[in-house]
């Protein structure tokens, strides 16, 4: 059977970027096996939805490279991909599951629930709805079919619950886990379908999931303890159940809990793919380049047997082995992304590497010809950590230091600056640039004086500090009118 996979958030805000590992996983998962990628919208909670988070959620997986094969935008055989469009779907298997005593129709009021839960939270401190109290509710259960019938018709409100029989061992299966077994008395009566009419997500995406003829489903550990429900719902139906991979947390850098918005604005890094609205920025935003994104959180949670863990997306999909998926939460860490990213910008070609400079530094165009920008590139490209680095590091090439780094000044203060910055301008000024390198070798050989001296004077006057690229290119870039100008700047300010 073709294997075919889905990702299904619920669009009721942006998309965090466990989502978009989850996302990935099914992604990687599919173009392994030659399979499907199906993007399902879970908007049964109305209440909850958020309008511009569907596009957000496209938006976010067009820019990180990983499009669904299947989707609104894209519809397949299996559609509608909207949970909010397929009420019939469902109003028809929630009469199948009630014909096989799968479920119930429960009547209790919101009030009734409400002083039951205080009530027990007191008593034992949680709350069920199950084998052991629900003789004590209202529901179906306790009273005859034609009472039932006879509430319904009357217009009586009511939901639909799961129904748990006691002492039963549910056996799951978890491709990471493996088996996981539960007692039924552990397990509550779950709501099923909503006093208007909606399934929750238990039913929803049993039901979409089988009608969808999805084989693996790949989703977060948080839905773990859902997976028992899910085993007896595909029970209930006598469905085949899919292949089950519940996917660690990634956790904040601490380690001691799920990455959250909190922790990415106490510490100054995106837990986002892209911008949301104008309330923050993503890692698009930050400068991340989307293969080197992926690359990163593809490791948290998955171990790669290849020797370089710098990967390109086609590199990833060929190590891919969900046998190399890890229980334990995967600790995020900004300093490692950023490094990866980094190195991801130090294998681009030099073609796209000037696309880069020419997007983040359009004005370079205004005074470096074709020859120069390829220069630049190729000065800065090892530097460049974000690509929002680019339009730092172009600026020394289009102007003059705005300040000098204080700890350089006082370096080269130590010489006698004011005739070494006249010397290093007659340098300039009387040799071609690219011998100046040369020239400055000859000069210190003759006046026995070290090159450091000079060079750090160059480089100080030029950049306004001792890093930087190599300073004879830079200057072979800039030229000579804007070196001396510039020397003349760091004597005058000295």
């Amino acid at each position: 059977m073709k294997e075919r996979v889905r990702f299904a958030p619920s669009p009721t805000g942006p998309l965090h970027i466990g989502g978009v590992r989850t996302a990935l996983f099914n992604y990687l998962y599919a173009k392994k096996n030659k399979g499907t990628f199906v993007l399902r919208i879970e908007d049964t909670d109305q209440k909850r939805k958020v309008e511009e988070s569907e596009e957000y959620i496209f938006e976010s997986l067009k820019w990180a490279g990983i499009s669904p094969d299947e989707s609104v935008k894209k519809p397949g055989s299996f559609g509608p991909y909207r949970q909010s469009e397929r009420q019939s779907i469902y109003k028809k298997f929630i009469k199948v599951l009630l014909e096989k005593k799968g479920a119930y129709y429960a009547f209790d009021s919101a009030e009734n629930l409400s002083a039951a839960r205080t009530l027990a939270e007191k008593e034992t401190g949680a709350f069920k709805y199950n084998y052991l109290n629900r003789g004590s509710f209202d529901n179906s259960l306790n009273c005859s079919e034609e009472e039932t019938l006879k509430r319904i018709l009357s217009g009586a409100s009511y939901t639909i619950r799961l129904w748990v029989l006691p002492d039963v061992e549910v056996i799951s299966e978890d491709e990471i886990r493996k088996t996981v077994r539960v007692n039924s008395n552990e397990l509550e009566d779950k709501v099923l379908v909503k006093a208007d009419g909606t399934p929750t997500y238990h039913l929803a995406n049993v039901i979409d999931d089988h009608c969808m003829k999805i084989t693996t489903v790949i989703r977060g550990e948080e839905w773990l303890p859902s997976l028992p429900i899910h085993t007896l719902l595909y029970e209930f139906y006598g469905w085949e159940k899919p292949k089950f991979v519940h996917l660690p947390l990634i956790l904040n850098p601490s380690g001691k809990g799920k990455l959250s918005k909190r922790d990415g604005d106490k510490n100054g890094y995106p837990v986002f793919p892209i911008a949301w609205k104008k309330e923050f920025d993503g890692y698009k935003e930050k400068g991340f380049l989307p293969e080197a994104h992926l690359n990163y959180i593809a490791q948290l949670g998955w171990s790669t047997k290849a020797e370089d863990e710098i990967m390109s997306l086609r590199e990833i999909v060929f190590e891919f082995d969900l046998k190399d998926v890890q229980k334990g939460g995967a600790r995020f860490d900004y300093d490692k992304a950023k490094w990866v990213n980094q190195q991801h910008v130090q294998r681009l070609k030099q073609k796209e590497m000037e696309a880069l400079i020419k997007e983040h530094r359009p004005d370079l165009t205004n005074t470096f010809d074709v020859g120069e920008i390829s220069k630049i590139s190729e000065l800065i490209q090892e530097r460049v950590v974000l690509l929002n680095d680019i339009h730092g590091l172009c600026a020394l090439f289009l102007e003059a230091p705005a300040a000098y780094d204080e700890k350089a000044l006082q370096k080269i203060l130590k010489l006698d600056i004011s005739n070494l910055i006249s010397e290093i301008k007659t340098l300039v000024d009387k040799n071609q640039l690219e011998s100046l390198k040369d020239a400055v070798f000859l000069f210190c050989k003759e006046k026995e004086i070290g090159v450091g001296g000079i060079m750090q004077t160059l480089r100080v006057a030029v950049v306004g500090s001792l890093s930087g690229p190599d300073i004879i290119e830079v200057i072979k870039v800039i030229g000579k009118s804007s070196t001396l100008d510039r020397l003349e700047m760091l004597k005058k300010h000295i």
